[in-house]
């Protein structure tokens, strides 16, 4: 397959690119922002330092046109600066990058009329699983049990929550129906006062090279369930973005998850 990969220089952006070669497939088109060091290079020295012919270059048609499907980890105003070329020209596209409006997201809806999409938060098998694992925790222990999201990431990262603890927190409301218009209690500082049954809890943690760590605390009176998942490397993230990539290539046009992809 020819990818087409925007935010090539990102952290995600070169672990993509080696599950994309190992996995027999290149990278035949390669974004970035402007005024990012790698544009006008090679995209192949960002990798290993062999020449490709492909260059680094700002969002533009001609190199979207060339590939069978894109793959994006930039941010949102580079993302919806890419989905209207990706619905024109008719490409899979497959959307990891987060901290999108209400109004963004609605535009997803819009261009899975037109295209095969699919747009998730977080892409490791392993995350996945986390968020089947809390709908079903929620589900079960009802109204008994206080929730509470924890998320840590790097230093580096630039939004928070983070999509991951976001996507949680629309699991736990979808899931439990005492919580489905629960507030989100984002700072606890001072005399707050007892806590109510009708908050969740989110708590953001960031510092060093933290890759990503997750976790839904169900506490009840007695007893405490807590689903964690912690990620030491970004590998897996990349090869949930490539296998995401390879589902939707020549599937109708609609919105995916990795639960498709997964089949959970």
């Amino acid at each position: 397959m020819r990818a087409g990969l925007c935010g090539v220089s990102g952290r995600m952006g070169t672990a993509i690119m080696s599950v994309l070669v190992e996995r027999g497939h290149s990278v035949a088109a390669a974004f970035d922002a402007p005024s990012a060091p790698c544009t006008g290079k090679d995209v192949g020295t960002l990798l290993h330092g062999d020449i490709t012919g492909v260059t680094v270059a700002a969002i533009n048609e001609a190199d979207a046109a060339r590939v069978d499907g894109i793959i994006d980890f930039s941010a949102p105003s580079a993302t919806m600066q890419l989905l209207p070329l990706a619905v024109a020209l008719g490409k899979p596209f497959v959307v990891g990058t987060t901290g999108f409006s209400g109004e963004q997201r609605r535009r997803f809806d819009e261009a899975a009329r037109s295209i095969p999409l699919l747009v998730s938060p977080n892409m490791s098998v392993g995350v996945n699983l986390l968020f089947r694992l809390t709908e079903m925790a929620a589900r079960v222990l009802g109204d008994d049990f206080d929730v509470e999201v924890f998320e840590a990431h790097h230093r580096f990262k630039k939004d928070a929550p983070s999509g991951t603890a976001k996507r949680l927190i629309e699991v736990v409301k979808g899931s439990s129906g005492h919580l489905a218009a629960a507030s989100e209690a984002y700072n606890r500082i001072g005399i707050v006062g007892e806590r109510t049954s009708g908050e969740i809890g989110v708590q953001v943690l960031r510092g060093g090279d933290i890759v990503g760590e997750h976790t839904v605390y169900f506490a009840g009176m007695g007893e405490r369930v807590e689903i964690t998942h912690r990620a030491t490397s970004r590998d897996n993230l990349a090869r949930g973005a490539v296998r995401a990539l390879e589902y939707i290539a020549g599937r109708k046009p609609g919105l995916y998850s990795m639960f498709d992809v997964l089949g959970i």
